[in-house]
């Protein structure tokens, strides 16, 4: 994965990085074995670029954060949780354009 601006998340540092955070946090879960993720990372960081004074996005890979995984009911690989305030305001699943993208996350 290559998400240069993207923040690793992991149990360690979730709660300073997305529960805590006063901005909103999109998680991006992956893994590295999935096409569809490899093919949507790209856009995630040109997001991260673009819109980080809007919100954060974080990258939790699956493989590596089961717990994490299971506690937001990841079943597919690439889903995207937008969490304002800790909770969770939107949740899709699978590949999207960028234009989807911003759409259901810059508000």
């Amino acid at each position: 994965m290559t998400l240069s601006t993207v923040v690793p998340l992991t149990d360690w540092n979730f709660p300073s990085e997305v529960l805590q955070s006063t901005a909103p946090v999109l998680i991006y879960f992956w893994a590295d074995w999935s096409g569809p993720c490899k093919k949507i990372a790209p856009l995630l960081d040109e997001l991260a670029e673009q819109y980080n004074d809007h919100f954060k996005i974080g990258a939790i890979n699956i493989d590596e954060q089961p717990a994490l995984a299971a506690a937001y009911g990841i079943r597919a690989v690439p889903t995207l949780v937008l969490l304002r305030r800790g909770q969770v305001a939107e949740h899709i699943v699978g590949p999207r354009c960028k234009r989807d993208l911003e759409e259901s996350f810059v508000r």
